[in-house]
Parts: C-alpha cells; structure tokens; sequence
C-alpha cells in the first residue's frame, strides 16, 4: 500500500521587504501606539505648522515685515492681504509668520537654559542626599518665589525690556521646575535592583547617575519639556503684550494682541489672529505633551 507523502509545512507569510530582498523591520512599539493616539497626532500636527510658520518666515513672506502703507491700513481679508493689514497697513499674515521665530525663540532657550541646570541639580539632589539635597530643595523654594512675570519686570527695571531679557526671566522659572521633577523621578530609579546590583559592583555615583539615572528618567524630561515650551510661548506672549518682551520692530504675537485692543471696534479680526496662533501653538504642545505621557507611559508599554 502507498503510503502518501507528508504535507509539506506552513510557510509564514511574507512579511514586507525593504528593497533588495531584506525583510522590513517592524516600527517600535511606541511608534505604532503614538500612530494610533489622537492626541499625540493633533499635537504633531499643530507643533510641526508652529516650527512651519517659524522656517518659512525666515526665508519667506508674502509682504516684507517694514513695509508701512498707511493708504492701506485695517484692510479686510483679501486676496492681496490674506488676513487683512494693522493700522499701519503691514500684511498681517507676514507678521503672524515672523511672530512665530520669537515663540520658538523663547520656548526652546528658556526650556533650554531650564533642562540644563534644573537637571543637573536634581541629579544631584537625588544621588548626594543629605544636606545637599535640601540645598537644592530650599533653592528651588527661594526661586518659586519669583515668577517669570516678577523677574521679567526686575531685570527690565535694571536692563530695559526686550526678549533677552524675557526669556531669561522664564528660563529661570523653569528651573525649579524641572530640579523637582528630576529629583523626584531619579530616586525612584535610585531604588531599583539594577542600580543597587551597580552600586555592588563598585561602581561611583557618577557613573550610575550618567549611565542608569539619566536615561531613565529622559521619558519624563521629554514630556515636561514639551509641556513647559508651551508654557514659555505663552508667558512670551504675555511679557511682549506688556510690554516687557519683544520690541519693534520685530514681530511678536504678544504685542500684536496689544496693538490690537484699542482696535476691537474698528477691526476686530486684528485681535483673533495672534489669539488663534497663540491658542493653538499651546494646545498643540500640550496635546504632544500629553500624547507622548501616554506612549512613553511604561505601564502602556507593557499593555502593548
């Protein structure tokens, strides 16, 4: 009797291939839970138009920023003025665009100059203990006490207004903040097994803090840094709508607002742009902020 032949075994399905035969390699699984998260994608979306507005402006706009014609001020939108001109007949649309490089500005030194010393203290904090870390706490303490808005208005008393001036008003605030963040995160990871079983083996603070703290705790940073650039765009915004920020003639979305206000009646429209940019640049950033929360979230990982 024959015996009939074994069936031959299941071939997986191919998977997609990268060019030249090679199997493609799976995204991470962060990646596909943030290509499934809304928020995270609306976020994306507003902060990549932010950074956008800000590129194109410096190579681009559909007036030139000092181009005054007052036989053409408080126009309507048109096809010639896309959102209209001020009451010095200067293309709205133009100084949207430019406003937007002083909000980048701010954002990313303030947050900058925030990262780098509030991190290094809160490290620091967290590995010395003792008295130095109610150092650091007490100095935080001390700096709370100042808001960006109250140091704005002593370093204009003492050196003048301008964005400088502003941003290190609000770089300074940001680093409390990000001082007991990273304090708070890294004795967490200070008390786990692995940097326990380091500390065993002989290795120094330092080591452990640069090798086993700091990239642990880098997921939180990214989250609160996004969080505290929208914060810093919008006390910009604030500062130059009191006068305190950015000064003519560049543009600033703040001032734009205050140039605005005695306008309500005649154009009202004058207003709503540099509100609606404002808005949306933070939410965009606290909508990334939060999404990335999500995804970086190691409980959601694991779900995943």
């Amino acid at each position: 009797m024959n015996t009939p032949a074994p069936l031959p075994a299941a071939v997986p399905a191919a998977g997609p291939s990268a060019p030249g035969g090679a199997p493609a390699r799976a995204a991470p699984a962060w990646w596909q839970r943030a290509r499934r998260h809304p928020g995270f994608v609306i976020g994306g979306v507003l902060t990549a138009l932010l950074l956008l507005a800000a590129a194109v402006s410096l190579v681009w706009t559909p007036w030139p920023l000092d181009n005054v014609a007052m036989d053409a001020k408080l126009q309507a939108p048109s096809a010639r003025h896309w959102l209209g001109t001020d009451a010095y007949g200067r293309d709205v649309a133009s100084l949207l665009l430019a406003g937007a490089r002083a909000s980048i500005l701010a954002g990313v030194v303030a947050v900058g100059l925030g990262l780098a010393v509030g991190v290094a203290l809160g490290l620091l904090a967290a590995a010395r203990r003792g008295w130095v870390e109610e150092a650091v706490m007490r100095l935080a303490d001390f700096t709370f006490a100042f808001p960006a808005l109250l140091s704005a208005i002593m370093l204009t008393a003492v050196y003048g207004p301008g964005l400088v001036n502003a941003i290190i008003a609000i770089g300074i605030y940001n680093i409390p903040t990000f001082a007991r963040i990273t304090r708070a995160a890294a004795k967490a990871v200070w008390a786990r097994e692995y940097v326990l079983a380091a500390r065993a083996s002989g290795k120094g603070q330092w080591a452990i803090t640069w090798q086993h703290v700091l990239p642990n705790v880098a997921a939180v940073l990214t989250v609160q840094a996004t969080v505290r650039f929208a914060v810093a765009i919008l006390a910009e915004a604030a500062l130059s709508y009191l006068g305190l920020g950015t000064q003519p003639p560049q543009p600033s979305w703040g001032r734009m607002l205050a140039e605005a206000q005695t306008l309500m009646f005649d154009a009202p429209l004058l207003a709503v742009w540099p509100g609606l940019a404002i808005a949306l640049a933070v939410l965009g950033l606290n909508l990334l902020g939060d999404g990335l929360r999500d995804v970086l979230d190691p409980r959601l990982a694991r779900r995943g």
